[in-house]
């Protein structure tokens, strides 16, 4: 019986739930900087992976949070994987890039007490899966057909991952999210709309080569 095609993502609830679109600037610079481009990819992967461990130690009491997480980390290693590969297949070596201030900028909100420093980081881990499942999402027709066909590949598991996060946000504060949630969208959309000096996949615009 012959295999029958996936249906294409709908990503529609991720867009409304962020604040604004990547800029065009961004994905002009995407373009113009293609080794850039994978070579951070590769470090969100890892990094996402590593975030999800590190929660998987700091709170052992959670379950549901335990599987998720464990899950998320083995799909962001396959992805660091997948593009490792796709670099060494384009002779892109890797090397160090700065950080981009996204991630930083973000958790800056992040309270210290808990249970509010988890739900917080569950919001941060939730709004930086949407913003990769968008750029993906907005990259994947401007590319080769190789990346165009990787990039649209990993919708599904980024929107999965988003869900993840922003549920069991809700899950662990017994109530309504939507107000710290407000406060994480405000200052996404500005660190992605500001204008950075070094490209990253998750950098705001900056001037094009």
């Amino acid at each position: 019986m012959p295999r029958l095609p996936r249906k294409p993502v709908d990503i529609s609830h991720i867009q409304q739930f962020l604040a604004c679109e990547t800029p065009d600037q961004w994905l002009q610079n995407a373009l113009d900087y293609p080794e850039e481009l994978l070579i951070d990819h590769a470090n969100c992967e890892k990094k996402a992976a590593s975030t999800a461990i590190n929660m998987m130690y700091r709170y052992v009491d959670r379950p549901d949070l335990q599987f998720k997480m464990s899950r998320l980390a083995r799909e962001e290693l396959r992805h660091y994987e997948q593009v490792m590969n796709l670099m060494r297949k384009r002779k892109i070596a890797y090397r160090h890039i700065e950080s981009a201030r996204y991630a930083s900028g973000l958790r800056e909100l992040v309270r210290t007490h808990e249970p509010a420093r988890l739900i917080d980081i569950l919001i941060v881990g939730a709004f930086i899966e949407a913003r990769s499942c968008e750029r993906f999402s907005r990259l994947a027709p401007l590319l080769d057909a190789e990346l165009n066909k990787f990039y649209v590949s990993l919708l599904r598991s980024e929107s999965r991952h988003y869900e993840d996060y922003l549920g069991l946000a809700a899950q662990y504060a017994e109530g309504d999210i939507s107000d710290r949630v407000a406060i994480f969208r405000e200052r996404e959309a500005e660190l992605v709309q500001a204008p950075d000096s070094a490209f990253t996949f998750h950098s705001g615009p900056i001037e094009a080569a």
